[in-house]
């Protein structure tokens, strides 16, 4: 069986099969490129109807990554996902503390979920900063809480939590009160994988 091997090939071919599902959302050459991340990432194309992104999220968003700033997520697996060479480059990190012993131990004593607790310890470090959010709706929901009630101000939020507890209300509440920029999906739909195309398509624009 013949197949392409070069993996530039493969991601050139796979943004080609994307754009004819991109053409006629009145999007900007930095928006396709948003939006083929995710749909690259998924392997799905009914995100092109789902992706939200505030009109000022792509440039408040890379302003903040090309200033160095850090990006902190609620799963490893975004923060695994996201290509920190790049990012250090501009001079950010990848940050988690989901496996963090004292946040555990803080949750358990709270009774909250260990992403709450990881985004109540980063606090105003998230100040100007990039927060990305792919599988807890509890921490996207603790985010909107603490924005609400300390005037913490990322510079971009990318709150994509996936499954049927919680997802789809914290992402549509995003939407509603965020005083800051953000890159959602509508739905149940989301996860890791996607928080981190979302991330890197920032990035690859040289941020």
């Amino acid at each position: 069986m013949n197949f392409i091997k070069d993996p530039a090939a493969i991601e050139q071919r796979s943004m080609e099969i994307i754009a004819p599902y991109l053409n006629k959302l009145n999007l900007t050459a930095e928006e396709v490129k948003v939006y083929s991340r995710i749909i690259h990432a998924a392997g799905d194309p009914e995100y092109a109807g789902i992706i939200r992104i505030h009109e000022k999220a792509i440039a408040s968003g890379r302003q903040a990554l090309r200033h160095g700033c850090n990006v902190f997520c609620d799963v490893e697996m975004v923060r695994t996902g996201i290509n920190k060479r790049v990012l250090m480059n501009f001079g950010g990190e990848a940050l988690c503390l989901i496996a963090d012993e004292t946040v555990a131990t803080e949750a358990k004593k709270q009774g909250i979920t260990r992403s709450m607790a990881a985004i109540r310890t980063f606090g105003e470090k998230m100040n100007g900063a990039v927060v990305a959010i792919g599988n807890a709706p509890t921490a996207l929901f603790e985010l909107i809480t603490l924005m609400e009630q300390t005037g913490i101000r990322p510079a971009l939020i990318v709150g994509v939590p996936v499954g049927f507890v919680g997802a789809s209300e914290s992402k549509q509440l995003l939407t509603e009160v965020s005083p800051v920029p953000y890159i959602t999906v509508s739905g149940n739909k989301g996860g890791s994988p996607i928080a981190a195309a979302a991330i890197n398509a920032l990035l690859y624009m040289g941020a």
